[in-house]
């Protein structure tokens, strides 16, 4: 082989190389390169979903909150008796047989009037829904306007409205709502809404208060009094809409506990007195004195307070760690 033919090979690969110096590189890895998987934005409420249908705890305190609140509503259709007639009253004997027990057609048996205790714990949870609800409702509606009042105005408005909520906060809940209800010249459900929601005032009051105080000084607030906003525009298009997250998340959590209070509060005798409309923390009441002998009597409407909230408490939790950055996992 002559010499010549190594370096004509040599010669070749060179050119070549010289050739695509400083070229583009083949269009095939341009686009491997250049190419940007581009997705459009998320919404705090859609990456909170995002997170929440994933989330265990969410989904089972959403099931059990969903069958409640749909049992609740549709409890009078599906009471399989009266809850409040005494159909099994013959078999009722106060010495021997206090309490009838279960048979076909009462699944649960009967109490110590001889109704239905099934049908009075599914008309019973509407009761207690509605107890609820209305006791969160009327809590929310009193908090947001002390919180807006303190977290609008400030200076003095705001220390005598806080020094009003810490005295609130500083008497233990259930002892208020107690006090509260016990004012009262005759006990009925009303009084134990109104009891159980001054207990949950101070609560959305404070929370309300420092998220509009923590909005006050924030980039689209200072803009909007630079561009002349009204402040009533200010507190109500601005401040107060960006505040109201992390309330509606604790107004889930304080449904949980306002069940608990109202359910106290029927138990030592300051609900509804007339047990023709049965509810859940009043048919506790009733089964006291059976408690050694029938305890099922208590451990029903117990059982439903306990894992009714435990929804509400699941569903709450998840919602306030699916909102709040500082506390995902």
């Amino acid at each position: 082989m002559s010499p010549a033919g190594p370096m004509s090979r040599r010669k070749e690969r060179i050119d070549a190389l010289a050739a695509t110096a400083g070229g583009t590189p083949p269009p095939e890895h341009v686009r491997e390169a250049g190419t940007v998987d581009e997705k459009p934005g998320v919404s705090l409420i859609a990456s909170a979903w995002q997170r929440l249908r994933r989330n265990p705890v969410f989904l089972i305190g959403a099931s059990i909150t969903l069958v409640f609140v749909v049992l609740a509503l549709i409890s009078p259709f599906i009471a399989p008796h009266d809850p409040a007639e005494g159909l099994l009253l013959s078999k009722v004997r106060p010495q021997s047989n206090p309490v009838p027990g279960p048979e076909p057609g009462f699944p649960l048996g009967a109490d110590d009037a001889g109704r239905d205790l099934l049908s009075r714990l599914l008309v019973g949870s509407q009761q207690t829904l509605i107890v609820g609800v209305f006791a969160t409702l009327f809590g929310l509606t009193g908090g947001l306007t002390l919180g807006i009042l303190a977290g609008a105005f400030g200076g003095w408005v705001d220390s005598f409205v806080m020094r009003v909520v810490d005295v609130l906060l500083s008497i233990p809940s259930l002892l208020l709502a107690f006090s509260i209800a016990a004012l009262a010249t005759r006990p009925s459900q009303v009084t134990v809404i109104i009891a159980v929601a001054a207990v949950q005032v101070p609560i959305f009051a404070r929370l309300l208060r420092g998220s509009m105080l923590a909005q006050r000084h924030s980039d689209h607030v200072l803009a909007a009094r630079a561009l002349g906003v009204t402040e009533r525009a200010v507190v109500f298009r601005h401040m107060l809409p960006n505040s109201l997250g992390p309330v509606i998340v604790q107004s889930t959590l304080v449904l949980a506990v306002s069940i608990i209070d109202a359910a106290a509060l029927s138990f030592l005798g300051l609900g509804n007195p007339n047990d023709r409309q049965p509810e859940w923390g009043q048919m506790l009441g009733r089964a006291q004195p059976y408690i050694y002998d029938n305890p099922h009597l208590a451990v029903y409407p117990a059982l439903c307070i306990i894992v009714v909230a435990l929804g509400f408490t699941l569903m709450g939790e998840s919602l306030r760690e699916a909102l709040d950055p500082k506390s995902r996992r």
